[in-house]
């Protein structure tokens, strides 16, 4: 059996999918890799490169055995471009040296309304922050 050295970015330790054969395919790697770590293919998609020369496998690549390699998670349909919107939360929760804040009964944001899946919603990184903040709060405020 052949194997291949796997390791995710952001860990220490390396796992190891066997196969049989000289080469494994991208595509094939990256499903064993997959179901290795319980990961769905719909939430994300695996970045895969040579540990030692930092390359980048295309989708056409073959995978020689005894290769170590790094994988990073990216997601599926690629990075989206989101607009800024204003993001303010209440007195009680003011951090120092941040924006002002509004109350929490008010939105977060439009798109924090409709979608009930901050990870989804069309809001730059910094309003899901603070998003997820007021609502982690609202369970300590003094109304409830």
């Amino acid at each position: 059996m052949s194997c291949i050295h796997y390791k995710f970015f952001s860990k220490l330790n390396y796992g190891t999918v066997t196969f049989s054969g000289l080469d494994i395919s991208l595509c094939h790697l990256k499903c064993k890799i997959m179901r290795q770590e319980k990961l769905k293919a719909a939430n994300s998609d695996l970045q895969i490169s040579d540990a030692q020369t930092k390359e980048e496998y295309t989708e056409d690549a073959l995978i020689p055995k005894n290769s170590l390699v790094v994988v990073k998670r990216i997601p599926a349909g690629g990075v989206k471009a989101t607009s800024k919107t204003d993001v303010t939360a209440p007195q009680s929760c003011k951090i120092p040296g941040t924006a002002s804040f509004r109350s929490r009964t008010e939105p977060v944001s439009r798109t924090s309304e409709a979608t009930a899946n901050l990870a989804e919603a069309n809001a730059s990184e910094e309003d899901k922050i603070k998003a997820t903040m007021i609502h982690s709060c609202r369970e300590y405020d003094s109304v409830n």
